[in-house]
């Protein structure tokens, strides 16, 4: 069972490690540093653990509720969440190959900026539609008070 303050501290740490990631990026030297791949593994970790866990919890209820837009709602999520890790995985083999393993390959900077940029923004505003839009619903809709699964 996960709690709203559970997700709400997940949500709270990769959106902080995304904000000092993107800090750190900007500078091409600090791409290279060991301290800032393993603030990179663990962020890209913690994204692949909220995702998974609020696959796992929130969507069954709402897929099995009688109102179609609730499960549409549901589906929807379910379809973002394939598609994030999608673009996870094929960021993470352009710019984090088994070759380089425990490091980033950052060729070209400013294409490496531009992809992280893209991929953390589609990561937050995920992260501010599963808080306004699918955490009201389950709440609405789960008698459960505090747990939203």
């Amino acid at each position: 069972m996960i709690t709203y303050d559970e997700l709400h501290t997940q949500i709270h740490s990769i959106t902080e490690l995304s904000n000092v990631l993107l800090y750190l990026f900007k500078e091409r030297s600090m791409c290279d540093s060991g301290a800032c791949c393993e603030l990179f593994y663990r962020y890209m970790d913690k994204v692949k653990k909220h995702i998974d866990l609020v696959d796992k919890n929130l969507y069954s209820k709402l897929l099995t509720h009688d109102d179609r837009e609730t499960q549409k709602l549901a589906r929807d999520f379910m379809s973002g969440s394939q598609e994030i890790r999608k673009i996870m995985t094929a960021y993470t083999k352009a710019w984090c190959p088994k070759k380089h393993a425990g490091s980033l390959a950052v060729a070209d900077h400013d294409r490496f900026l531009m992809d992280t940029e893209k991929m953390f923004e589609l990561i937050l505003d995920r992260i501010q539609d599963e808080t306004e839009k699918l955490y009201p619903l389950v709440r609405e809709l789960n008698s459960a008070k505090g747990h939203a699964a």
